[in-house]
């Protein structure tokens, strides 16, 4: 793998990741085990509060799975590295925000990728498929994943048709958060990533503990779990500085200023 495959910015406290491996962003195994270093990296690094991930060019946001690397021998249950196949998805406590800017053909496992990001801006181009039924294979993580964000029979379609759709569509259907045409794409998924960066970090992390293991457990049980101190993001959230300085800055009428401690 070329050390561009896969580029990586930061400015202030947000990553930028980018899958640039023409013409079809296409993950293999040293791609995948590449992303889970960046994020894993990104995970552990208190400076860091906000992820985007995106493609190079302008046609593909990722094909997923490269299907060059398995006519090779590569095998499709492989070992991907940490956080799985593309980094994320299987990544552990992985409690940070990551935003997708989906700028183009989003499929098969790029769209598991996509699923796995918290808030998903999609370019007016953007296209969305489940193409595995097509080469005689199962889109796994899709299988689980999408039919809890969209309806039912419409998941259901995409998987066993691997029919396409746009943007409009996946926006109406309520996986995407947004549309914006292609040339403000970026501009816009950093304007909400740096409205994220002056958040309280402490309890973005507590968001995506408490709503990730909330899938899981009943309401009732998740309260209980919140209220025996049973998560440790909303725990150490509870005796942290910036619970006080947000009760502070709230009594002063000022901004906040979060420390991520």
């Amino acid at each position: 793998m070329s050390n561009e495959d896969i580029k990586t910015r930061v400015e202030g406290h947000i990553l930028e990741v980018i899958i640039d491996r023409p013409k079809a962003n296409a993950i293999d195994r040293a791609t995948s085990i590449r992303m889970g270093e960046i994020f894993s990296s990104y995970r552990d690094d208190p400076e860091l509060r906000v992820a985007i991930l995106t493609g190079g060019g302008e046609k593909f946001f990722s094909a997923g799975w490269d299907l060059k690397a398995a006519a090779s021998g590569e095998e499709v249950d492989g070992d991907y590295g940490i956080g799985g196949f593309g980094g994320i998805q299987e990544l552990e406590n992985f409690n940070k925000p990551v935003i997708c800017a989906v700028n183009g053909i989003c499929c098969g496992g790029g769209l598991e990728i996509a699923l796995t990001g918290d808030i998903i801006i999609a370019s007016e181009q953007a296209t969305f498929a489940l193409p595995e039924i097509r080469s005689g294979t199962i889109a796994d993580a899709a299988s689980l994943k999408l039919p809890k964000r969209i309806p039912y029979h419409i998941a259901m379609e995409m998987l066993l048709t691997g029919r396409w759709m746009d943007a409009n569509e996946a926006c109406q259907r309520g996986f995407v958060n947004e549309v914006v045409p292609a040339d403000k794409l970026m501009d816009r998924t950093w304007e909400l990533a740096r409205l994220i960066e002056t958040g309280p970090p402490l309890v973005y992390a507590a968001i995506k503990e408490v709503v990730r293991e909330a899938e899981n457990i009943k309401f009732l049980d998740g309260l209980k779990k919140i209220t025996k101190s049973e998560f440790g993001t909303v725990e150490t959230l509870y005796k942290s500085e910036d619970q006080l300085e947000g009760a502070k800055a709230f009594a002063e009428k000022r901004d906040p200023v979060w420390k991520g401690r």
